[in-house]
């Protein structure tokens, strides 16, 4: 199962933005956490130089808008998502960070996705720029954001047979991307817990976990009692006071591995009722929660129904053979991969498309203005009195150096290729609409079929069905 967070960054007291983005996007990008850069993926922006990149998109915004938010300003967004131990590889969760920020941002955000496999969770880090990809406007951190991250998560998690969490549910102390079951805002003392732990799963001792609470737009005093404020913020909160796994003590404990807080309820992750056949319930995890006798009877018989809608299934698709169960599972999975990566090939060629035209227009407009700039011997004060112009112009052309474009395509060639992308993107989501529901029902069956073979269903009867066990 897969748990998420969504934080927004600040450049923090007597810090330059240019700093705290350098701190953010460096500590992401770790070659000791990312295997030396292999897992560090990026959406319209180079991960050598993203912090430059993202500054320079602010500056953009600025000329093109005139809006100065100084210090209140949110300079980025830090999107996490973490997985069960075991449950997935670096490249699975690299591929589900990228695809949830550009469901998130709806690629209108460049963005940098880091995969850390230096514990034993698999998590990935997203750096999100705040500025959209054409500078005009920005992204907004909206009411129940963080249940909209966790929805288009659990869907990703599905889609691609991993775990997820039902029916999650908020409560005071929940672990490092608590589980948001609802859209009622977190209180300061609950995102300053989150906080703590992320920086915590991360740091090696105590100094860097105060650097990785700096990095992350916190203000740190330490006095008689270590106290933090968050970004925005008006007060501090002593950390003794959010609970005994936040003492100074304490954490100092779990730096060391000596404490551990309670991990989250494993659960199964659960049908979507939009199949024929739903997952069975874990019955030994219904009566560690302490479910009803009645409960517990009914989840019993709706097992056995869901045993049998499966073995229908197998019977009707021709797998009563476990192996070529296996396998028609795995090409499932592999088809529906294949048509995700096309989609999102062609929609970040769609976004590179859209940007260029963007420079192109502001090229052919200001271009004039430009070339006065350079002939007035580059004029401060010609620079002052038409500092849009020149940067957009100037801005168009490192963009087309940074592609190497020695001629620039024409609108209208860029106008068509859209176009055409945009026809075919209608059924390509079909096609994924489509192979992503075989692919359900393909790992609900299999997983019901794992149950049924381990379970009080035993492989003699299903001999007697026609299926053939491991």
């Amino acid at each position: 199962m897969a748990t998420t967070t969504i934080i927004p960054l600040h450049a923090g007291k007597g810090r330059s933005v240019a700093t705290a983005l350098g701190l953010s996007t460096d500590y992401v990008k770790n070659p000791h956490k990312t295997n030396d850069g292999e897992w560090v993926t990026a959406y319209a922006c180079d991960p050598i130089s993203v912090d430059a990149e993202f500054m320079f998109s602010k500056n953009q915004y600025a000329a093109i808008t005139g809006r100065n938010q100084g210090a209140r300003d949110v300079i980025g967004y830090h999107l996490r998502i973490s997985f069960k131990p075991g449950e997935t590889d670096a490249a699975m969760a690299n591929r589900i960070g990228y695809d949830l920020a550009m469901k998130l941002t709806k690629g209108s955000h460049a963005f940098v996705c880091c995969t850390h496999t230096d514990k034993a969770h698999v998590h990935s880090h997203v750096i999100i720029n705040s500025v959209s990809l054409d500078a005009t406007k920005k992204f907004r951190n909206f009411k129940g954001s963080s249940f909209a991250v966790r929805r288009i998560a659990d869907h990703l998690c599905i889609e691609n047979g991993l775990s997820i969490v039902t029916n999650p549910k908020s409560s005071k102390g929940k672990d490092y991307g608590k589980w948001q079951g609802d859209n009622k805002p977190q209180s300061n003392r609950d995102k300053l817990r989150d906080m703590i732990d992320a920086a915590l799963q991360n740091a090696k001792d105590y100094d860097a976990f105060l650097a990785a609470m700096i990095a992350a737009g916190c203000e740190v005093k330490q006095s008689a009692n270590l106290s933090i404020k968050l970004p925005g913020a008006e007060r501090f909160i002593r950390v003794k006071s959010l609970g005994d796994d936040y003492t100074e003590d304490a954490i100092l404990e779990r730096l060391m591995g000596l404490r551990q807080r309670a991990a989250a309820p494993n659960v199964r992750f659960a049908g979507t009722g939009d199949t024929k056949v739903n997952l069975v319930i874990d019955l030994q995890e219904k009566l560690q929660e302490g479910k009803s006798t009645g409960y517990l009877n009914w989840a019993k018989g709706f097992n056995l129904q869901q045993a049998a809608k499966s073995l229908i299934y197998l019977q009707e698709n021709n797998l009563l053979d476990y192996g070529l169960l296996t396998k028609t599972v795995a090409l499932s999975k592999a088809h529906f991969n294949k048509i995700s990566d096309k989609i999102k090939a062609d929609e970040k060629r769609m976004a590179e498309i859209k940007e260029l035209q963007i420079h192109i227009g502001y090229y052919g407009k200001y271009r004039n203005t430009y070339r006065q700039y350079i002939a007035s011997g580059r004029s401060e004060a010609f620079f002052e009195a038409n500092r849009q112009a020149v940067t957009l112009c100037r801005a168009a052309k490192n963009y087309f150096s940074k592609l190497g474009m020695e001629k620039l395509p024409s609108i209208d060639q860029l106008k068509q290729e859209y176009a055409k992308l945009d026809a075919n993107k209608g059924k390509l989501y079909a096609e994924r609409k489509q192979a992503k529901q075989k692919m359900k029902d393909l790992l609900i069956v299999k997983q019901n079929t794992d149950w049924i073979l381990d379970g009080p269903i035993y492989p003699a009867k299903l001999h007697e069905r026609g299926v053939h066990t491991r």
